[in-house]
């Protein structure tokens, strides 16, 4: 049913008076558009829509919008001729019109999203002005070509699969779909890590570390807690929540592929994350340390070469747990779990949750295999820490890593 024409009026309204606050805010005391200028050109363009659409007037419909365009040009000319080139304003008041217009047609939910949209970019200005400053030219390079690759390559990539059967598991386009998946999860943790600094107290840096590499976070804290003076309580902390942080990134990962598969993996990897989590909050009331830790964001996971890399290891992972499944069974696919967890989490995940979702008697198998793959990653990253760590923290991380492995053995037999 249409809506009726004073609801679309009053949308339009309330919408210009949405994005004339925020103009309103932005222009301080220098003066410009505020409130009532945007309310006005949203109901401009609501009248433009109602005498094209109603009334059969479009011509003077188009007369409105010339109007009003030419009033926006004179008040740029004028502003630029003060110094102020911005021309954020003119343009936010032209698209008011336009949704003054879409709402007079009807698309009232579509002219609310476009407000929004338009209120929040408006409002993030010096946030978005901070960011641009932190991303380098080579990182919108790396993610225009990836972006390439992905919009256009991806839809021609063939979507069958290959291989002897029963091998028959490599299927290009899902190779390169999880290549997808994995490098924009990677590159939200890049993007996030270079938008709050590098500079963090020990927590803060264990968790933005884990996006990026619980590994890296173990073995560069492991390291720093051999220098004179170093706090083994706060690095030991830094260290369980980037293992913590790699506990729910599987499951996300997981539930992004398999909803299921996600459901009851979450149930197995939280209960690490129960036995991890305690362990942080002991080190923390053990001592509230004010180290500080540097995160680095590591390489732009948009970077090909490092996206066709992690193809290649997710079709080895596919073909390898296959295959180990078919001629070793249930225990040659964990087996192939554990080895593959030795060295990467990512792949084997992705590989089991394709399996659990092409094939749903596989959900206990493909849970059960992913807990041993995060616990293998895990017991690398203890010898890590027990091999260049200090005695202090070896004496802190190796019960707390056998707790782990005692509540991911529970987990992985009783799912």
């Amino acid at each position: 049913m249409d809506e009726p024409l004073a609801l679309r009026f009053a949308v339009a309204l309330g919408l210009g008076i949405l994005i004339g606050l925020e103009r309103e805010r932005a222009k301080g005391a220098e003066g410009g558009a505020g409130v009532r200028t945007f309310a006005l050109i949203a109901l401009a363009g609501a009248i433009a829509g109602y005498l094209d659409q109603n009334l059969g007037l479009g011509w003077l419909g188009l007369a409105i919008f010339i109007a009003v365009g030419a009033l926006l040009i004179s008040s740029y000319v004028l502003t630029s001729l003060r110094g102020d080139t911005g021309i954020t304003t003119e343009i936010s008041a032209l698209l008011a019109f336009l949704l003054g217009l879409l709402c007079a047609h009807g698309q009232l939910q579509l002219a609310a999203w476009v407000a929004v949209a338009m209120a929040l970019m408006l409002a993030l200005k010096d946030w978005l002005h901070r960011l641009a400053r932190k991303i380098d030219s080579s990182d919108v390079e790396a993610t225009l070509k990836f972006a390439i690759v992905t919009l256009i390559i991806l839809p021609l990539v063939p979507d069958q699969n290959y291989g002897p059967a029963p091998l028959d598991v490599l299927n290009p386009y899902k190779v390169w779909l999880m290549v997808v998946l994995i490098s924009g999860l990677n590159f939200a943790s890049y993007l996030l890590i270079k938008i709050v600094g590098a500079e963090h107290g020990i927590g803060i840096a264990g968790l933005l570390g884990g996006l990026a590499s619980s590994t890296a976070v173990t073995l560069g804290f492991s390291q720093r807690s051999r220098q004179p003076g170093a706090d083994a309580s706060a690095l030991a902390l830094g260290i369980l929540l980037a293992w913590t942080v790699m506990f729910f990134r599987v499951v996300v990962m997981t539930a992004l592929i398999s909803g299921q598969l996600g459901l009851r993996l979450a149930v197995a990897m939280g209960a690490l994350c129960v036995v991890s989590l305690g362990a942080c909050y002991w080190l923390w009331r053990r001592r509230r340390a004010q180290e500080r830790g540097e995160v680095k964001p590591g390489q732009n996971p948009f970077e090909l070469d490092e996206a066709i890399k992690f193809g290649l290891l997710f079709g080895v992972v596919v073909f390898v747990a296959k295959a180990a499944q078919v001629y070793l069974g249930d225990a040659g696919l964990y087996l192939a779990a554990g080895i593959a967890g030795l060295s990467d989490v990512d792949a084997i995940t992705l590989a089991m949750a394709d399996l659990a979702r092409s094939d749903a008697q596989n959900l206990n198998v493909a849970a059960r295999a992913i807990v041993i793959a995060a616990l293998a990653n895990t017991l690398v990253k203890s010898a890590l820490a027990a091999g260049l760590g200090s005695p202090e923290l070896r004496r802190l991380t190796l019960p707390i890593s056998g707790m782990l492995f005692v509540a991911g053995a529970v987990a992985a037999a009783v799912i």
